[in-house]
C-alpha cells in the first residue's frame, strides 16, 4: 500500500522443542483498510482503492468498481478483465524470472523480464511461448525438482467460484471472515494452484513448492497459447448480496496470487462498511499448509530453516513483506 499506510507483514513464529520446531505460529497483521474508506462518499472511495494498494492495483480498484456497482443492483457475470489478467500474468513473470532464479541460486533474468512483460502488455503470445519454452526455464524447472522441498500432499482448495455462487457460502462477509477467512470450516488455498487442480497439466506428483511454481507456469503457457478461460487469473464477478434495497454488494476477482473479495455496504451514496478478503489471508490462515511445512523440522541450524521457511513462503507468495522469529 502507499497514502502512508503500512502494507503489513505475515509474521512466522517459530519454537524448538528436543532439537525441532515444535510450534509454527503463522500471523499475518494487516492494516484495516475498512477504517480508511468507512463515511467516504462512495465514488471517492473506490477511487481511492487503488492507491492504497502497492500490488495489484488493478485488481483491487476493479473489485471495488464491481462491488459498489452490485450494491446498486447491478450484477456482473464471470468473464476475464484483460487489465487483471495482465497485471496477474506480469506478477507470474515477476516470479519466474526475478524472484525464482536467486531463490535457487542463479541470476535474475531482468532483461528477459522486460521484454515479457511488454510482450503480455502487447499481446505478443508468440513471442512469449517462445521464452517459455527455453533452455532456461527448462533449467529453473529441473532445479526446482532437485531443491529440498516438502511432500507434496494434495492441497485443500478454494472450489471455482463467482460473486453469485460465494453467496451460497459466505452470505455476508464480516471483520473475522476477512481476517480469518474458511471454506466448509476450515483453512483453503488459493491461487494458480487452486485454479488448477484438477485440469490439464496437473503438477500433484511434484513437490508441495514446485507444485505452486509450476502452476503459474501452466497459467502463463495458457496465455501465451490462447488457451486462458473464465476462471482463470483476471476472471471478475460481481452479485448484489441479500433483498433488492439491502445496497450491498459483492465482488469476486481472481488475481496472481488467487481470490480477492470486496463487499461495499452503502447508506445512501456514502459507505456505510467496506469488506476486503485477500488471497494472503487465505493462503497464509494459521491453520494452512505453511504450518505443516514447518513443523518437526531439524531445527539445531536455524540457517536451514530460515531457507527453507524462505522457500515455503516463496511458494505461497504473500502480498506483503514476511518475518521469522524464533520463540
Amino acid at each position: 500500500m502507499s497514502a502512508g499506510i503500512d502494507p503489513g507483514c505475515v509474521r512466522l513464529s517459530l519454537a524448538s522443542a528436543d532439537g525441532r520446531v515444535g510450534a509454527v505460529n503463522v500471523a499475518s497483521e494487516r492494516p484495516q483498510v475498512a477504517q480508511v474508506l468507512r463515511g467516504r462518499p462512495a465514488e471517492a472511495a473506490v477511487r481511492l482503492v487503488p492507491l492504497l494498494f502497492a500490488l495489484c492495483g488493478k485488481a483491487q480498484g476493479r473489485a471495488a468498481e464491481l462491488a459498489l456497482a452490485a450494491a446498486r443492483g447491478a450484477e456482473s457475470p464471470a468473464q476475464i478483465d484483460a487489465a487483471i489478467q495482465h497485471e496477474a500474468l506480469r506478477e507470474h513473470l515477476w516470479r519466474w524470472l526475478l524472484d525464482l532464479p536467486p531463490l535457487l541460486g542463479e541470476p535474475a533474468l531482468k532483461d528477459e523480464f522486460v521484454a515479457a512483460a511488454g510482450w503480455v502488455a502487447g499481446g505478443q503470445r508468440a513471442e512469449l511461448a517462445a521464452l517459455l519454452a527455453d533452455r532456461r526455464i527448462a533449467s529453473l524447472c529441473r532445479r526446482l525438482g532437485a531443491m529440498e522441498d516438502a511432500p507434496a500432499a494434495p492441497p485443500r482448495c478454494l472450489p471455482a467460484l463467482d460473486a453469485r455462487a460465494s453467496l451460497a457460502l459466505w452470505p455476508q462477509l464480516d471483520a473475522g471472515f476477512c481476517a480469518r477467512p474458511h471454506w466448509l470450516g476450515a483453512a483453503a488455498e488459493t491461487g494458480a494452484i487452486a485454479r488448477r487442480q484438477g485440469g490439464a497439466g496437473s503438477v500433484a506428483a511434484t513437490g508441495a513448492f514446485a507444485a505452486r511454481w509450476l502452476a503459474r507456469l501452466a497459467e502463463l503457457r495458457d496465455w501465451a497459447q490462447d488457451q486462458a478461460r473464465v476462471g482463470a487469473g483476471g476472471t471478475a464477478s460481481a452479485a448484489p448480496v441479500g433483498p433488492v434495497g439491502l445496497r450491498r454488494g459483492r465482488a469476486l476477482v481472481e488475481t496472481a496470487r488467487g481470490l480477492l473479495m470486496h463487499e461495499i455496504v452503502l447508506d445512501g451514496e456514502r459507505i456505510a462498511d467496506y469488506f476486503i478478503v485477500a488471497p494472503t489471508e487465505w493462503n497464509f490462515h494459521p491453520q494452512g499448509p505453511l504450518c505443516g511445512w514447518l513443523m518437526g523440522r531439524d531445527a539445531t541450524d536455524r540457517a536451514a530453516v530460515q531457507g527453507f521457511a524462505a522457500r515455503a513462503v516463496a511458494a505461497l507468495d504473500p502480498c506483503v513483506r514476511w518475518e521469522l522469529e524464533w520463540l
